[in-house]
């Protein structure tokens, strides 16, 4: 079971993943998440209680950042768990969403 919960504070939206990000998340993703994350201009996203993301996780997550970005907004992806940053690393998602975004890796 996946669940976020959000915290919005003047310009900026703090976001707290809790789940396996995968397939069954889409709907979840772009039904509720996203439309209440373009109302911000900061958002960072904490991924300490994501345990595991397959590569529909993975295309979510860089569209959603990939959306938010061209909307004008920061975002920042914070607290990967070690098996998560692994899966990152190999799939070169530093590279692809930028430093600036997944924080953990500089």
């Amino acid at each position: 079971m996946f669940n976020f919960r959000l915290v919005e504070e003047d310009t900026k939206t703090m976001v707290w993943f809790e789940g396996d990000m995968d397939i069954e998340v889409t709907e979840l993703m772009e039904e509720e998440v996203a439309p209440q994350l373009f109302k911000s201009k900061e958002i960072q996203i904490d991924f300490s209680k994501v345990p595991f993301v397959d590569s529909s996780g993975i295309g979510l997550l860089i569209t959603l950042v990939t959306n938010l970005q061209d909307h004008g907004s920061k975002v920042e992806i914070i607290n990967i768990s070690p098996d998560v940053k692994i899966v990152f690393d190999l799939l070169q998602l530093p590279e692809i969403l930028g430093l600036d975004v997944l924080t953990d890796f500089q």
